[in-house]
Order: C-alpha cells, then structure tokens, then sequence
C-alpha cells in the first residue's frame, strides 16, 4: 500500500496500523491469484466485444418505443448479444424481469407442467425459491399448487453433486434437473463448471429429455466458460448480479434453447405473445454498457472476496470458499460464530458505503426469509448484489456472506471496515 493511501486511511478512515498491516501482508500473498483473475477477465472482456461487434450494435438501439413495444430494436440487439455471449440459441432479457428469483421463476413454471418432476441436485434451494416450489407456503401459485412434484438431492460430503444419489432419484416423471451455482445461504463452496458440466453429462445419458437448468446468479464471468458452453439447456440470473456491471437499474435475464426460451416467453406475457412485446423504457443503454465492463467489475468484485477470506484465514477464522479455491460465484463465507459479529461486520460493510454510509443496519424479517435477516449495502442501485454488500441470517453457526464491489479498491475498502468495526466492538 501506498504511503499516501495509508495515510489516508489511517487519518481520514480512523483505520488502525493494525489492520492495514494485515491488509498488506494478505495482498501479497494472494497476488498470484489476482494475476490468474486477471486472466479470465481478459478472455471475458474480448468474448463480450465480439459479441458486441458481431451484432452491430449501434446509437440507435439505445432508443425505445412506447405502448406494446412491438419491433424494438434495441431490446432484440440486446437479447441476440446476450445469446451470443453464452452461446444459446436466444434470450430474453427484460427489466420487467424484477430480480433473479423472478427470472427463475419464470423459468421453472414456463417450461414444468403439471405431473412433472423437478429435482434440485445442489441441495436446499436459495430462500426466495422455497415458496416457489412449495417446500414451504400453501396457495400461493407455486409449483407443488400446479401438481408439479420436488425432489431434493443433498450434496456429497466433499460438496461435490452426489452422482450416485441424483440417479436413483431420477424416475420416469423428471423433467428438470437443476444446479444452484452460488451457495446461497448455504457452507459450501459454489458449483465449479467442471462440476456442472459432469452432472449434466451424467443426466442426459440417461434421458436426453430432461432439461437441465442453471440459477447462474453471482456465477457468471468467473470461468471461460459458462454453464450453456457445457451441457446446461437453460440458465437464468439478475441483471444487477454480475451481469449488469453495476450500470443495470433493474432487470434479469434467460438464456438457453430456442423453445424453451419461446415457452418461458409465454409465462413472462402471455401465450401467443410471448417475446413480442415489452417495453425496455429506455434501459437498452445501461443494460448493455454494464454487460460491457461487467467482465472487470466481476473481477473486482472476486478480488475483494479472495482478500476478504485471506484476511480472516489469518485471523483464525472458518471461510469458504478458502483463499487459495478455484471461485464459482463472487460470494465469501465467514463463519464468525456469534450474531453480534455478524452484524458488527456487517454495519462495517454499510459505513464504506457511497451511498447510506450513515445508515446502521439491523437485523429484520425480510419477506421471502425464514429467519432475521440483516444486510448491509448502500448501493447506488437497490439490492444491487454486484455493489459492495454483506448478508446472513441470524441463525447458527452465524455465517456472513460478503459480496460485490464495483472496484477492487471499494472491495477491499469494505474488508478494511469491516475489520475496523469488530475492532472496535471488541470482537477482533
């Protein structure tokens, strides 16, 4: 670090010698790993500008229509560019997408009908999901309501998918099989693109029917490739995840077969509709600069979470996943053990903030979450998970999961705080 940088924190921040001492020292010896980041952000980077250029985007799909929004340019040269970046056949890409739960709800009830069989081989699904399927929640519209039947298939004890046990819970009703990349709010490291692809090799040998499914939330841009380029028939995320760089206001996004796109399209509208129609109220513009940078903006976001694990390894603390993993998603695990450090971490994350650094976050109960929840993000967009944010339930082992940063700088800033906050709670 910089004397001048060190300066600054140490005068204008109140960040003590300790704790910046500690930063420099886990910087380097993690800087390796930052230059094979690096790497896969180049890759990413020149893959989005091909994308880009073979679609011949121009001034002119940053304008938008009113009413129905039939023939809009820009959302179908927005939809071609995101088909072409993961290698599917179409997309649909929408702010009236409201989040990532959205998208794969859309998913899930476009293409699953009633009698089917939908197995989750990841384990427990993200929280939001549950009253989705119907493991919890009655009349409600979910899944289980529409006669569709769930099955769950835990992980392996190393956290790799268990083969042998998706196997004998395939039967002649299943089909989906679907793959939680993150880890939500889960102790175990994300799902790896090896991991997917040897899944997904496994099901459709099997049965080349079943449609196999990604939640591509927090995943995308991590690897060289994406779940699509190695068996995955559909995946789906938010726009303000990874994808949106940081620039997208709202919306998510779907990619994968042609007709399963075209059903989901029918879930999204209406049957006969389907992708036809749909204002982008102007969106086109961010939409498409953040899928631009979003490459280096993930990479920011990967190296604050690498810092983040080698700075609490040091201090004796349980992480996943562990500084030197292969990463899947942007998501650090902590495990701090008491919910006093969690929200103390968490209000850390919330005073390095751009926007709210002065608000203090507690714990509450969130819709769609079982237990208290507390989350910490002062984002120029809400709920933006790419931004510098920090959450978890407020329930043993008391787990924190820190996420995003638009910069590596402002990543490794949230760390910093983060730090400084315990300190100063006397839980350092």
């Amino acid at each position: 670090m910089q004397k001048n940088t060190y300066e600054l924190l140490k005068d204008k921040f109140h960040i003590s010698e300790r704790i910046l001492k500690l930063i420099d020292e886990s910087e380097d010896a993690v800087s390796q790993l930052f230059q094979e980041i690096d790497d896969t952000t180049s890759y990413n980077q020149y893959k989005i500008l091909e994308a880009f250029q073979n679609n011949r985007i121009r001034d002119m799909h940053f304008s938008w229509n009113t009413g129905y929004g039939y023939d809009d340019a820009g959302r179908d040269a927005v939809e071609r560019v995101y088909a072409d970046v993961f290698h599917t056949e179409a997309a649909l890409v929408r702010p009236i997408i409201v989040n990532g739960t959205h998208a794969l709800t859309l998913t899930l009830t476009g293409i699953l009908r009633p009698g089917d069989e939908l197995i989750y081989c990841t384990g427990a699904p993200y929280d939001t999901l549950e009253e989705v399927i119907g493991i919890r929640g009655e009349g409600k519209g979910s899944l289980k309501d529409f006669g569709v039947s769930y099955k769950q298939v835990e992980l392996a004890d190393d956290g790799s998918i268990d083969l042998e046990a998706l196997g004998k819970a395939m039967g002649p009703n299943t089909a989906m099989v679907t793959v939680q990349r993150a880890t939500g709010y889960g102790w175990r490291k994300a799902i790896s693109i090896e991991e997917i692809q040897r899944c997904f090799d496994f099901v459709k040998e099997r049965n080349s029917g079943i449609v196999c499914m990604v939640d591509n939330c927090y995943g995308e841009f991590l690897h060289v490739k994406e779940p699509t380029d190695v068996g995955a028939d559909v995946l789906a995320g938010s726009l303000i995840k990874n994808p949106g760089g940081g620039l997208a206001l709202t919306g998510g996004y779907i990619a994968g077969r042609e007709d399963l796109i075209e059903k989901i399209s029918y879930r999204m509208t209406s049957p006969g509709i389907g992708g036809e129609c749909g204002l982008t109220f102007g969106q086109t513009r961010s939409i498409l600069q953040g899928l631009f940078i979003a490459p280096r903006t993930v990479n920011g976001a990967v190296k604050g979470a690498v810092l983040c694990a080698k700075v609490f390894e040091a201090l004796g603390y349980d992480v996943c996943p562990a500084a030197s993993d292969i990463r899947s998603d942007i998501i650090q695990a902590v495990k701090l053990g008491s919910p006093e450090k969690v929200i103390a971490f968490c209000q850390g994350i919330q005073a390095a903030a751009p926007v709210d650094s002065h608000v203090t976050p507690e714990p509450w109960d969130m819709p769609g979450y079982e237990d208290p929840v507390i989350m910490a993000a002062g984002a120029f967009v809400q709920g933006s998970s790419i931004e510098l944010s920090a959450d978890g339930p407020i329930r043993p082992p008391y787990v924190v999961y820190f996420q995003g940063g638009l910069t590596y700088e402002h990543s490794k800033f949230g760390v910093i705080k983060a730090l400084q906050q315990l300190e100063n709670a006397g839980s350092l």
